[in-house]
């Protein structure tokens, strides 16, 4: 197993005097893709205090490398997770700490007992970020009114999601209003500055990953504004 590349801002305030004290809980993301969410998630944690999130609550992300960075599938993904946590250099504390895998759920249209083992195996330790049918959904919602201006008049072919030349219907209509290749441009990080835009717009969803399968899903503000409220 490669090493994971872990990155935070715990250690980056030499003057700040909670930089002498190991956080209460680290929040760890695990993601699927290696771009997109990684970008995204690389901004949030530079914004940690900017969001008002507890001083002694650290957010990680686990990056994935070597022969890992292939590793996309749900499945893969949790059990890559658990594996995590025995790492002892990755100092997760199970008693304390949360583990997040993020991930599609368009792989298990029409595989409805596969997604339910799924959530079976990935929420028995960890808390599972969902988005049906793609990552550009929760990434739209940080436009203002994007869910009455856009999501909402496509609710059907965004999740039907079909592949219109080499790229699926919701990537094409995220470019289309932002102006950016997700999977290309790392200016996309730039987006969880209007995170706060997100987590209200997102309400509009469907935020129950158990009745993701044919619903728009998103839960990924909700578990970031449950960081934000989060007083250990």
């Amino acid at each position: 197993m490669s090493p994971v590349r872990t990155y935070t801002d715990w250690n980056k305030r030499s003057s700040d005097a909670e930089d002498q004290r190991e956080p209460f809980r680290k929040y760890f993301f695990i993601c699927e893709g290696l771009n997109t969410e990684v970008w995204y998630f690389r901004k949030l944690i530079d914004m940690r205090k900017q969001l008002g999130i507890h001083p002694m609550i650290d957010i990680r992300l686990m990056e994935k490398t070597g022969e890992d960075e292939s590793l996309s599938n749900p499945k893969a993904l949790i059990e890559f997770a658990e594996e995590q946590k025995q790492i002892a250099a990755n100092e997760f504390d199970c008693e304390h700490d949360k583990m997040v895998v993020v991930f599609d759920a368009d792989i298990y249209k029409n595989k409805a007992d596969k997604f339910k083992e799924i959530l079976e195996l990935g929420q028995k330790n960890n808390i599972l970020a969902v988005t049906n049918p793609s990552f550009e959904l929760f990434l739209l919602l940080h436009y203002e009114d994007s869910y009455e201006e856009i999501i909402l008049p496509n609710s059907s072919a965004i999740l039907e999601n079909k592949k219109i030349g080499k790229r699926r219907f919701m990537a094409i209509l995220f470019t289309e209003k932002s102006g950016m290749n997700p999977k290309e441009n790392p200016t996309i990080g730039e987006l969880a500055v209007n995170v706060k835009t997100a987590i209200v717009q997102e309400e509009n969803l469907n935020q129950n990953v158990e009745d993701a399968l044919g619903n728009l899903t998103c839960n990924v503000g909700k578990i970031i504004k449950g960081i934000m409220d989060d007083e250990v």
